[in-house]
């Protein structure tokens, strides 16, 4: 297959799994990093990067307190959009579509799967909000340190898990003189609908 033809497929969630493992192959830090835009009820945008932590048909999932910044401002506007960017490959996936919670059982699984430390770092840190300083963070470590002591760390109800269920997904591909390739898929009855862009 052509690298032209690639880009055109009817399952654009498996060509981004392909992608992705190029990319965990090539890229030296944080690979499954991804750019996520949200924007609050007045449409004022705001981004920040995100790790990936799943991807199938239903979507693309990571997690973060629900009390941040863009937790918040998903609740007054379910809709985000994720932009991975792999420099080693030259090549760039964005995604945009309605964001919806992961169950209660998937964010418990993946919790658990978590550094007992970053299971502790979820309950102190109280994401996007101010402190004081570095000292202030520290002794909220040691008082749910001290308060789980060495039994199982449960998950906080303000964390959990969100899933952009993708609209639209555009691949991209950086070409000699600008002349980029990009291929844009949209979501039909059925499954996706796909149509190149101009550069």
């Amino acid at each position: 297959m052509d690298e032209a033809s690639e880009l055109t497929t009817d399952d654009p969630i498996q060509l981004f799994k392909d992608w992705l493992v190029e990319a965990e192959a090539g890229e030296t830090v944080n690979p499954t990093a991804a750019a996520l835009a949200t924007a609050d009820a007045s449409g004022c945008p705001s981004v920040r990067m995100v790790l990936l932590k799943g991807v199938d048909e239903r979507g693309f999932v990571f997690y973060t307190n629900s009390e941040s910044r863009k937790g918040l401002e998903m609740a007054e506007n379910p809709h985000a959009s994720l932009c991975f960017y792999w420099k080693s490959l030259l090549r760039e996936v964005r995604v945009e579509g309605p964001v919806a919670k992961v169950s209660d059982a998937d964010a418990d699984a993946y919790f658990a799967s978590r550094a007992r430390a970053s299971q502790i770092g979820a309950w102190a840190s109280k994401q996007s909000r101010p402190m004081q300083g570095r000292f202030e963070l520290e002794k909220k470590i040691a008082e749910y340190t001290a308060k789980f002591n060495i039994g199982k760390v449960p998950r906080p109800p303000f964390w959990g898990g969100y899933r952009i269920e993708p609209e639209h997904i555009e691949f991209w591909r950086e070409r000699r003189f600008r002349l980029h390739d990009r291929v844009m898929y949209n979501r039909v009855s059925g499954g996706w609908a796909a149509k190149r862009l101009y550069p």
